[in-house]
């Protein structure tokens, strides 16, 4: 029974190892993936945590102004003078009766209690200036993190563009191959010489060195993918290649619109602070106090006291600023909304271009397959002259390099096509 356990937990094993290797072996990694990944892995992207703490800090402290404010105060004076009744007690036949004096040395401390009634709006205010003020810094952090983005389509279509070239570069060297293994036969049979195999052996090392840069270049573009998204890449990894699928280029959800628009809100939110400046303050007050005097100047001891009432206030000054810092924060607003503007037409700009791009890659793309097969029909001919002896290898691997410069340019193009696309939807965020 225990020999049973044994194989079937072995089996179980080798089961799992299988399924993990199939998994690594069939991994995949799609563009998306890719942005995800990026920006979830870029340290910026802390910063929001820190945002949104300060944040609440900052409306935590603000909201503490609805809570009575309480203030301690001691003071110890000694004057030159002090006030005086101005006649004698004797003159006026209040013989024997003292009039009392204040003692130059006075001392004082207080305790003041306050308790606002209504602010005239001020700490709503400010929370919202707060809010406002938040909600810029998260949309700058949106910008900075959306430019990764464009590194990602960099390196994952440069990848993209290694391997395909890899893989005919491959083809490439198959084909040489095959025709050395022709030309060897043809010099056998006195229909070739050296000098044609020579030609052919050299573009067959030609093409395995291009692989090797291909290969070298292709792993840098993986390292440095993979620091950015923060995940090791496996060799086995296949890179997806996205659908060629033109995106709409009417919407543009660009973030940095989002901070233009955050931007004047939090210019907005100063608006409400300037009016509450404007409005009267209403509170409570209570303050208890020990010194000499007291609140009875002709008692010269130190008693305890204290006084309790309403208060209003009401700054008038602010109404002297308040069409000064209304129009600065107008013209603070004008000059989003003309950056906001010329982002926009930046960007009608660049949507021109890909857009342009797009066209000139579908256009070219129409005539690399019959350049291609027109390539390909020189090709087969100058093989048959090589096998009649009509032929030299240099004009062999001519016209081999030909066709491959025209597959090598479908290539390209295709890449390029997929890249300007992804500038596109980049662009506009789309």
């Amino acid at each position: 029974m225990n020999q049973i356990k044994q194989i079937m937990t072995a089996r179980t094993t080798i089961l799992v190892f299988a399924l993990f290797a199939c998994r690594l072996c069939f991994a995949q990694l799609s563009i998306e993936d890719c942005y995800t990944k990026a920006q979830a892995n870029y340290p910026l992207i802390r910063q929001y945590d820190l945002i949104e703490k300060t944040k609440e800090y900052n409306l935590s402290n603000v909201s503490k102004g609805y809570l009575p404010q309480i203030m301690f105060s001691a003071q110890a004076t000694y004057q030159s003078d002090v006030t005086k009744i101005p006649f004698d007690a004797e003159q006026l036949g209040f013989s024997g009766i003292e009039i009392p004096t204040v003692s130059k040395d006075q001392y004082k401390a207080t305790l003041d209690v306050s308790q606002s009634i209504w602010d005239g709006g001020n700490i709503r205010s400010q929370k919202e200036i707060v809010r406002t003020q938040a909600e810029v810094e998260q949309r700058n952090m949106d910008v900075s993190i959306y430019a990764i983005n464009e590194r990602v389509n960099q390196l994952y279509f440069g990848i993209l563009l290694a391997d395909a070239q890899i893989k005919q570069s491959r083809l490439l060297q198959d084909e040489l191959q095959r025709n050395c293994d022709k030309v060897a036969s043809y010099m056998r049979n006195g229909v070739a010489n050296q000098s044609d195999y020579d030609a052919l052996k050299v573009d067959l090392l030609k093409a395995e060195q291009n692989e090797t840069r291909l290969a070298h270049t292709r792993r840098a573009y993986v390292a440095m993918l993979s620091r950015l998204i923060g995940e090791e890449i496996s060799e086995q990894t296949e890179f997806v290649r996205p659908q060629v699928v033109r995106p709409s280029a009417e919407v543009n959800n660009r973030p940095e619109l989002a901070l233009y628009d955050a931007q004047i809100r939090s210019i907005r939110a100063d608006n409400d602070r300037i009016t509450s400046g404007l409005m009267p303050k209403l509170g409570l007050f209570v303050t208890g106090g020990y010194g000499k005097p007291g609140l009875d100047m002709l008692e010269n001891e130190f008693r305890f006291y204290y006084m309790a009432g309403l208060k209003l206030s009401w700054n008038i000054g602010n109404f002297y600023t308040k069409r000064n810092e209304q129009q600065k924060n107008r013209m603070n607003i004008h000059s989003v909304e003309t950056q906001r503007n010329t982002f926009l037409f930046n960007t009608s700009l660049d949507v021109i271009q890909k857009n342009t791009e797009i066209d000139k890659y579908f256009d070219q793309l129409k005539y690399d397959d019959e350049i291609i097969a027109l390539r390909n029909s020189v090709k087969r001919a100058s093989e048959a002259k090589m096998a009649n002896g009509t032929l030299s290898g240099t004009d062999l691997t001519r016209d081999i390099n030909a066709e491959q410069s025209a597959i090598q340019d479908k290539i390209l193009h295709e890449i390029e096509l997929l890249m300007a696309i992804y500038n596109l939807k980049y662009v506009i965020n789309n």
